[in-house]
């Protein structure tokens, strides 16, 4: 796991060290262990790195064939190659100059060229530059779980693993996208290539770049999901199909030098993880819990402590508390530079925190869960027949609130563009809402949430259901096996039931929630103004309409109060250069 960015000129000279440098420093959170660096005709690569597999000789960039002297190409990467070990099996002949799970993309790149990325399993962004053609490849992994930006500036083409550090590599002015912002206000997150920043792209999850002279001049694209006819399997034999995709991903998602654990909430998707490991592990599992006590929402410790305790896994407990949030909210949105208004990040924040107080590297999450086994209740709705059926986010967080001084109008198009990409012929209703999700939901905001918030501590996390032998078989399955008197991830909790009983995978679970709006709604007449003040939220919203907005109770009202307020935060910190030091009032109210 590591940083990574570069810059190709347009003018053919070599790019300037300083703008590699900033590229470099805005990114040393994401590699504490190392830096790297190439520089070669125009083209300038930089890497941080954060050692997981091959502590001693895996330092980036890599180079192939030969030595940096006699090489043709070279490689960064951000991530991990899960089957590096199979792919060093089938190329036996090949002279291996170290044992990071990195270096065998480098040398299928040379075999098959962009195509290489077809036998690639894990969780990666890839530059390589092939010095023999003057050309730099980019590319990410299908289900978009590493990060990967890109701007075509006047100057050359530059990248990197997060936006900010693009914006602090000085080729680019700050400034926001209007209609992404009104996207960003509605739905918590931003959809699609454009990001809120004017100029910065994403290079879409599976998707590959070939840059020459500063431009990008062709782009394909590797799918997530699996396609085909849904699978007549019936429960027994799914189940047995389940077991060996879970074995194996599992399997190869503990792959690592250095030590790992899980964060465990004691829902589905976590305890079925938990069991895995456990059964993979000669050695208690690490596992890290979130609770919130003293208030209003369930506490899940209790249940996570007995379904641990059965697993025999080392179970680590955090509190997190209304001081934390005040403390450690204007941190969160300073890490998460591609905003995300997801109140998971505050839990996440503090358990990647603690994860490397106990000399924990490596995490694993239950991410991708729920879309590919069919957790959520939209998509009970999206199963119903037609007549009954609605679309998914239909409703806007901040519409008809009498906030915003204009409705965005469009707020809703990038969902509506996946939408009409995800209908492909032969998918069910069901499958048309996993895919969508799976398009912008889950890379730009679960796993966005996931990358910032455990990097910003240098903690990996890993996504063992968003793997392609896990993908098969799940998304294929009848929707029936999904989705079964009224619960969804059938089929997880039958395996669930007897893989580990202690979950009860058959009670009804209380959703996951952070108690942001009882927090806010006990300061709220401080918040009110300081919100309210902010030159971001003057910008798009009457002071008036914001500060009756903190006065009033409800669910909604609790959820548009949190936007605003991440917003208001997020705000000062990536626009107006504040520093986030401090707590939510002192950030606030610097000027």
């Amino acid at each position: 796991m590591c940083g990574i960015a570069g810059m190709m000129t347009v003018d053919g000279s070599p790019p300037e060290s300083g703008i590699l440098d900033r590229l470099s420093s805005a990114l040393l959170h994401r590699g504490p262990d190392g830096q790297g660096r190439h520089v070669s005709g125009n083209v300038g690569l930089v890497q941080t790195r954060l050692a997981i597999i091959d502590l001693e000789t895996g330092d980036q960039p890599l180079y192939a064939p030969g030595n940096k002297e006699t090489a043709v190409a070279a490689l960064i990467a951000n991530g991990e190659i899960y089957n590096y070990v199979e792919l060093k099996q089938e190329m036996a002949a090949t002279d291996f100059a170290t044992g990071s799970d990195c270096e065998p993309p480098l040398h299928l790149y040379l075999r098959y060229g962009p195509d290489f990325v077809e036998r690639l399993r894990g969780m990666y962004a890839i530059a390589i530059h092939d010095m023999s053609v003057g050309r730099l490849v980019l590319t990410r992994d299908p289900f978009g779980i590493k990060p990967l930006y890109f701007a075509e500036t006047e100057r050359g083409f530059v990248f990197a693993s997060e936006a900010q550090a693009i914006l602090r590599a000085g080729v680019l002015t700050t400034e926001l996208k209007d209609e992404k912002r009104g996207e960003l206000l509605q739905l918590q997150f931003t959809t699609g290539r454009d990001t809120v920043f004017q100029g910065i792209q994403r290079v879409l999850p599976g998707e590959t770049l070939i840059v020459e002279a500063g431009r990008i001049i062709s782009r394909s694209r590797r799918e997530a999901l699996p396609e085909g006819e849904r699978l007549t399997t019936e429960e027994t034999a799914a189940l047995g199909a389940l077991d060996d995709a879970l074995t194996d991903s599992v399997g190869v998602h503990q792959r690592s030098d250095v030590p790992y654990g899980m964060f465990f909430s004691g829902g589905i998707d976590s305890s079925v993880l938990l069991a895995m490991m456990a059964r993979l592990n000669e050695r208690p599992v690490r596992a890290l819990t979130a609770g919130f006590s003293g208030t209003g929402v369930h506490d899940e410790r209790e249940h996570a402590r007995a379904v641990a305790k059965e697993a025999g896994a080392d179970h680590i407990e955090i509190d997190f508390s209304e001081q934390d949030f005040v403390d450690l909210l204007p941190a969160c949105a300073a890490a998460i530079d591609d905003p995300t208004a997801d109140y998971a990040i505050l839990p996440t924040f503090k358990l990647a925190a603690r994860a490397h107080e106990e000399g924990l590297k490596v995490v694993l999450s239950g991410e991708g869960g729920d879309e590919l086994f069919a957790g959520y209740g939209r998509y009970r709705h999206a199963a119903r027949a037609w007549p009954m059926r609605k679309p998914m986010r239909r409703k806007g967080i901040l519409q008809g609130l009498g906030v915003l001084r204009q409705e965005p109008e469009n707020w809703r198009a990038g969902i509506a563009a996946a939408e009409r990409d995800a209908d492909k012929a032969g998918r069910s209703a069901l499958q048309v809402a996993q895919a969508v999700d799976c398009a912008d939901w889950l890379p730009c905001d679960l796993l966005t949430k996931l990358d910032r918030c455990l990097m910003a501590h240098g903690v990996e996390g890993r996504v063992p259901f968003l793997d392609p032998v896990v993908a098969k078989a799940a998304y294929l399955l009848p929707d029936g096996l999904k989705i079964r008197k009224r619960r969804g991830k059938w089929l997880l909790r039958k395996w669930l039931e007897t893989g580990l009983p202690a979950a009860r995978a058959f009670e009804p679970k209380r959703g996951f929630t952070v108690p942001v709006g009882e927090w806010i709604a006990a300061r709220s007449k401080a918040l009110a103004p300081l919100v309210a003040a902010q030159p971001g939220i003057q910008e798009i919203c009457s002071s008036e309409a914001v500060v009756s907005l903190f006065s009033q109770i409800g669910k909604r009202q609790g959820k548009a109060q949190w936007t605003l307020l991440f917003y208001a935060l997020w705000h000062q910190v990536h626009i107006l250069g504040h520093s986030p030091q401090g707590n939510i009032a002192d950030v606030l109210s610097s000027r």
